[in-house]
Formats: structure tokens, C-alpha cells, sequence
């Protein structure tokens, strides 16, 4: 009589590398050891995108913060697309602020939300033409009492048209990696700004948000990050590899 044989045994699974652990399982670093995080992340990213810089095209510092304020919940390549026709239309603050509401929303139209962006392009060039004698002010105080310009905006202006570092410009891109790679949990712009700030020097905070920026468009997608081509991958906390 045949004897059954006995049931191969399922080989057991090597044990997970240390180096590569799931997504959110690395130990989430604290203080100095924080800090060092930081850093790193920021010598890296400056070898990666030596060109980093601010993607709206511009001359002056009126026709950033132009494109700034047209820039909320629409692309800087479609801003771009637009301002040329703005600019040469309305070629200073005075001008601006004399514009006829139709005519400029048909202009900037195609960027979103235009009756509440011609809203703030109006108020603000009106506001610089007669308080500032249509000089945009160098200072967050004055900035952020302009029609349509709050922190995000000033900041944009402060560091890229007048190359001051007031502040991080934190949008949709500079959260989600301060929250992927591990420098908060915070998700509120002014708290997550609060955090890069100490994490990082002053001198590099505009820098920072470029950089940010360019890997978040580029590499560390919202959806799929190509975790597979980045160079932080090894000691990102929510690598995919």
C-alpha cells in the first residue's frame, strides 16, 4: 500500500531589511537629530535642481505679485501663458487700478476664479498707486495690507523680487513633502512655515521653497511619488521602496 506523502513545507520569508521598511514605519526624528534631517535633505535637493528657481515669468515686483495673486488654484504655466497680454495692457499700478472690471476678467479668464482674482488685482493696484506711489512696498507689514496678499503672497514677492527671506513660502507642494519627509505632522501653512524655519537657515528660505517646489512637481508626485528615481528615497520616512 502507498504511503501519502507528507505536505512540502511553505519556505519562510526573510526578514524584512531595516534599511527598507514600509511606508511611515522609520522612526521619526526628533531635535538635533531633526535638524541634521533637514539639512541633509537640503544639500541634496541643491545638488539635484542646481536651477531652482521661481517658476512665474516676471520683470519687476508689481508683475509678480500680479502673477502671485493670479497663480491661487491654477499653474504657473497657464499664469504665464496670461500675464504677457496683462502686463503689456496694464503696465503699471495706475493703469491697473483704471482698468475696467470685463476687460480685465476676459484677460485672466482662463486662470479661474478671475471675477475674485480681478477683485484683488484691482484693490491691490490701486492700494500701491496711492499709498506707495505705485511702488510695491519691501516689507511683509505693508505687503500683507494690500487687497488680495497675504503671508503665502508677501513672501513670494519678498524673496523673489526683493531678495529677502521674511518667511518660507508654503503651498500645496511645500506641505505635502514637509509632512512626507518627516519635518511635521502639521498641515496648516503658517504652522508648517513656523517648523521649516527653525529647521532650515535663513539665508536658504526662499531657496528652500524652490527646491521644494521643483522635486514636488518633478519626482514626489501627490498621487504616485516615483519613490524609484529619488535620491532622498533612503532616508525619506515615507519611501515606497
Amino acid at each position: 500500500m502507498a504511503t501519502k506523502k507528507a505536505p512540502a513545507k511553505t519556505p519562510k520569508k526573510p526578514a524584512p531589511n531595516a534599511a527598507a521598511k514600509s511606508p511611515g514605519k522609520r522612526k521619526k526624528k526628533k531635535g538635533a537629530e531633526l535638524k541634521d534631517h533637514a539639512l541633509e535633505i537640503l544639500k541634496r535637493l541643491k545638488v539635484e535642481y542646481p536651477d531652482a528657481h521661481c517658476e512665474l515669468d516676471f520683470n519687476t515686483p508689481l508683475q509678480l505679485l500680479t502673477a502671485t495673486i493670479l497663480s491661487a488654484q491654477c499653474t504657473d504655466k497657464r499664469v504665464n501663458m496670461v500675464t504677457p497680454h496683462l502686463f503689456k495692457t496694464f503696465p503699471d499700478a495706475a493703469s491697473m487700478s483704471a482698468a475696467k472690471r470685463e476687460e480685465m476678467e476676459e484677460i485672466i479668464k482662463s486662470t479661474g476664479f478671475f471675477r475674485n482674482k480681478t477683485k484683488s488685482l484691482l484693490g491691490m493696484s490701486a492700494a500701491v498707486a496711492e499709498r506707495h506711489g505705485g511702488v510695491v512696498p519691501s516689507t511683509m507689514g505693508e505687503l500683507v495690507k494690500l487687497p488680495g496678499v497675504g503671508r503665502k503672497t508677501a513672501n513670494v514677492v519678498l524673496g523673489n523680487a526683493f531678495g529677502i527671506n521674511e518667511g518660507v513660502v508654503v503651498d500645496t507642494h511645500v506641505g505635502r513633502l514637509s509632512v512626507r519627509l518627516g519635518f511635521t505632522d502639521e498641515t496648516d501653512p503658517v504652522k508648517v512655515e513656523q517648523v521649516l524655519m527653525i529647521l532650515f537657515p535663513r539665508d536658504d528660505w526662499a531657496l528652500l521653497s524652490h527646491l521644494l517646489i521643483f522635486h514636488g512637481r518633478r519626482v514626489c508626485f501627490a498621487r504616485n511619488p516615483a519613490c524609484g528615481e529619488c535620491m532622498l528615497s533612503d532616508i525619506c520616512p515615507s519611501a515606497r521602496i
